[in-house]
């Protein structure tokens, strides 16, 4: 008897490579194929379908690999377990780019194979996301902070001046929302700019996206920190020193091949589910003079290493930077739901820290942005090595120009 074997996902721009996806996960047995919800993707995508859910599952359900598709009738990023209890499948197939430590977990917990497959196009066809259709021709990049992130809060460089370092990043792979990579800014650009930044001098477009996002008529508060739009829209590497103000007092930039290339070889990046909607990553914050120092200190090492090329100081001064950021903001790995008190043990990011630091090659690690989910970023000994040994990982490009 043919085994059960499972993928889920949206759908909603169905092309050859998700065709090619269904034939490759046919291969170990009979097909079945879990939709995402309209519901589900408005609240997790925050778009609204192109296809509603009943054309999409007409679609799927034509395709001659599958056996049979459903609705998944859960939400979020697992929506797929409702389907799975009662399916019962022997094999998850999942792509190397939606794989993630909780699938992997959800399925050890059920005896469940994980199968974790590269994205590959069909024999003479060209490689095909849902991405690259939507952004077909965009180039918008995003950015990577590296060390001293907060600081670019007057609340906290009120305490100390300092330096945030950031990378911008050629978007390369999907770049998911709540997830770290300052994707609000990314998507605000977008609405100005959609397929690519104007020819202009970087600090000045690093402005106007900063003044742009943060309108004086913004209903909930909240400054979006200066180091969004300046890791954007300013090419390679940079840092920033911020005192007590919003906008960093100067700016200073390296664009050396040879940094950069060397940065690229060991840095990479393990997706995780999204920050959830309703937490809270600043709550229980805890910020001193001391810390704040801390946190100034990591970010000037972290940036004489890089220039240096000294792969084990920069991974000494990232993840200092790392744990003076943690310091202060408690809930960047463990992040409090709104209403609640203290942190739920389900929503904390440190399993994934605990088992990816244990990993080979691992050297240091941090969550991007404000954490609370998204990513891992790593400092490794050998990213393509890395990368080869785990599907799942995310390889970086700098953007040079």
């Amino acid at each position: 008897m043919p085994k059960k074997v499972f993928v889920s996902g949206c759908y909603d721009l169905l092309h050859s490579g998700h065709v090619e996806f269904f034939r490759q996960a046919s291969q170990f047995g009979d097909l079945y194929v879990g939709i995402g919800s309209d519901e589900t993707i408005m609240h997790y995508k925050n778009h609204k379908t192109l296809y509603p859910e009943k054309e999409r599952l007409f679609m799927v359900k034509a395709i001659r690999y599958v056996k049979d598709a459903f609705i998944n009738a859960g939400s979020g990023v697992m929506d797929f377990i409702p389907t799975v209890e009662e399916l019962k499948p022997d094999v998850f197939v999942v792509n190397a780019d939606g794989s993630n430590d909780q699938k992997r977990k959800f399925c050890e917990e059920r005896g469940i194979e994980y199968v974790v497959l590269q994205r590959t196009p069909a024999e003479g066809l060209t490689a095909r996301s849902s991405t690259d259709i939507k952004d077909a021709t965009s180039s918008i990049p995003t950015r990577l902070d590296l060390a001293g992130t907060w600081i670019d809060q007057p609340y906290v460089s009120y305490f100390a001046p300092g330096w945030a370092l950031t990378i911008s990043l050629e978007p390369t792979f999907e770049v998911r929302d709540r997830c770290g990579l300052s994707t609000s800014t990314r998507n605000m650009i977008r609405k100005i700019w959609p397929v690519k930044l104007p020819d202009m001098e970087p600090e000045m477009l690093a402005k106007l996206v900063f003044c742009f996002e943060n309108d004086p008529e913004r209903s909930d508060g909240i400054i979006s920190g200066a180091q969004d739009s300046i890791g954007i829209c300013i090419p390679g590497l940079a840092r920033h020193y911020y005192n007590n103000r919003f906008w960093p007092e100067k700016i200073e930039t390296c664009h050396d091949e040879s940094v950069l290339g060397w940065l690229e070889s060991h840095l990479a990046m393990i997706p995780l589910h999204p920050r959830k909607p309703g937490c809270s990553v600043v709550a229980g914050k805890d910020i001193t003079k001391p810390k704040v120092q801390a946190l100034a200190k990591a970010a000037d090492d972290c940036w004489d290493a890089i220039l240096a090329m000294d792969l084990w100081r920069f991974a000494a001064a990232y993840k200092a930077s790392f744990d003076a950021q943690v310091a202060m903001f408690p809930a960047m790995v463990n992040p409090v739901m709104e209403g609640d008190d203290v942190p739920r043990s389900e929503n904390s990011v440190q399993p994934y820290i605990d088992r990816w630091s244990a990993e080979p090659g691992v050297l240091a690690w941090k969550m991007p942005g404000a954490g609370g989910g998204g990513y891992l970023a790593l400092v490794v000994d050998n990213a393509e090595k890395f990368c080869s040994a785990h599907p799942e990982a995310i390889s970086l490009k700098i953007r040079r120009k």
